[in-house]
């Protein structure tokens, strides 16, 4: 079920890089920062059945985390509770997989927003008006007859 939600998801960006969305500098990094917020929320739920993260995921991280200038070694002891992978830091985690959700949705609404605000009611381009009857083959063929 994840996995097809984030091929959807990368559909969905594909989408607006083919019709040109990127344009729309607010809505489309309003969408990076929800696809972020959506990667995150999946890896703490995915960290969370492994009662504790391999040792090499956790160095990994905690190097990539420490090499932030200025506040990387905070952000270290904030994210992990410290050095070492503990039950402080699964609880963390569990916190941020049951939050994210939430602000997820916030952001979701946010982007929509910004979405409307473009006049878009048409994101497929589909034509609206196919019943309709066009005016030149309708009378050339009445004609004929």
């Amino acid at each position: 079920g994840a996995s097809f939600f984030f091929i959807c998801i990368y559909l969905h960006i594909g989408r607006g890089l083919y019709y040109g969305s990127y344009l729309y500098k607010e809505t489309w990094n309003v969408g990076v920062v929800l696809l972020l917020l959506v990667m995150m929320t999946a890896f703490v739920g995915y960290v969370l059945p492994w009662g504790q993260m391999s040792f090499w995921g956790a160095t990994v991280i905690t190097n990539l985390l420490s090499a932030v200038p200025y506040v990387g070694n905070t952000l270290v002891q904030w994210i992990w509770g410290g050095f070492s992978v503990d039950n402080a830091t699964l609880t963390r985690f569990f916190a941020f997989h049951f939050l994210l959700p939430f602000i997820i949705a916030a952001v979701t609404m946010i982007h929509l927003l910004f979405l409307h605000e473009t006049g878009s009611n048409n994101p497929l381009g589909l034509n609206s008006d196919v019943d309709k009857i066009s005016f030149h083959p309708y009378f050339s063929y009445k004609d004929l007859l």
